[in-house]
């Protein structure tokens, strides 16, 4: 017992320091009130910042947060998907190699990788340009601080943590399986959705959260390619904290947030529990 207690002492304490005590300080925060100080909070028990949340703002906020992070989880399964397939199909000593061409841009910066999506998407860059050179009807177009640039930007940047659970689960598929459909008459696609899609189900689960959680929370991406219209959860908490200096309804925000993320994580442990 005792060397268990010991092997559980470290995991435990990360978890007090690093998760515990700054969710406590976050919640303490979140029951306080503006204050003139440094901190601009002063401690009471208000919990009538979390109802100040049911503002239309802060709900159209949250809506639209969700739907970013399903709609570029949705982006990253249509295109991740194909990818993963490929690689998976492709001969052995390539599958290595077009894995690590996919992930490679996500080893440079971050920051780097959106200020050349900039670049790229301004009225007067490579992109408008190539559209200008072919001769499309009403190039150049707006693309810079639109929703699309946005999304391009989160597609781009989670499209690894989409490909590599789909390429895991998709190389682990029986082959056998697909030959057996195959030689009972089944064509191409039946055999793809009737066979190889569902056994690809807990990767595509898993790729989707992990592509669903971290855009839940974006506010770099919307911040610097989505324009002003991109007003998301994270983006709106972010002003709260820094602009506005009002901790207390940054705090509940951030609880909201926590919320948000926890569900479908909580989801997912559910789903897998049973499995288990």
């Amino acid at each position: 017992m005792t060397r268990r207690l010991l092997v559980l002492a470290m995991p435990w304490a990360w978890l007090t320091v690093f998760l515990v005590l700054p969710l406590a300080i976050v919640a303490v925060i979140a029951l306080g009130q503006t204050g003139q100080g440094i901190p601009p909070v002063t401690l009471g028990f208000h919990p009538e910042n979390f109802l100040a949340l049911a503002d239309p703002f802060y709900l159209a906020a949250a809506a639209r947060s969700v739907q970013v992070a399903l709609v570029s989880a949705l982006i990253c399964l249509l295109i991740g998907y194909p990818m993963a397939f490929a690689i998976t199909r492709a001969p052995a000593h390539w599958r290595g190699a077009l894995l690590t061409l996919a992930v490679l841009p996500f080893f440079s910066g971050f920051l780097l990788r959106i200020a050349a999506w900039i670049g790229l998407l301004r009225d007067d860059g490579w992109i408008n340009a190539a559209f200008v050179a072919l001769g499309v009807p009403g190039a150049p177009f707006t693309l810079l601080y639109t929703p699309f640039a946005m999304y391009v930007g989160i597609a781009y940047t989670y499209l690894p943590f989409m490909l590599l659970p789909l390429h895991a689960r998709l190389s682990q598929r029986d082959p056998a399986l697909e030959d057996a459909a195959a030689d009972l008459g089944a064509s191409r696609w039946i055999v793809f959705w009737r066979v190889t899609f569902p056994l690809s189900l807990p990767g595509v689960q898993a790729g989707f959260l992990l592509v669903f959680i971290p855009a839940l929370g974006e506010f770099v991406i919307p911040e610097l390619l989505g324009g002003p219209a991109a007003q998301t959860l994270g983006r709106v908490l972010w002003d709260e904290f820094f602009t506005n200096h009002d901790w207390p309804t940054a705090a509940a925000l951030a609880m909201l947030l926590l919320a948000l993320l926890a569900a479908p994580a909580a989801w997912w442990q559910r789903r897998k529990g049973p499995a288990a």
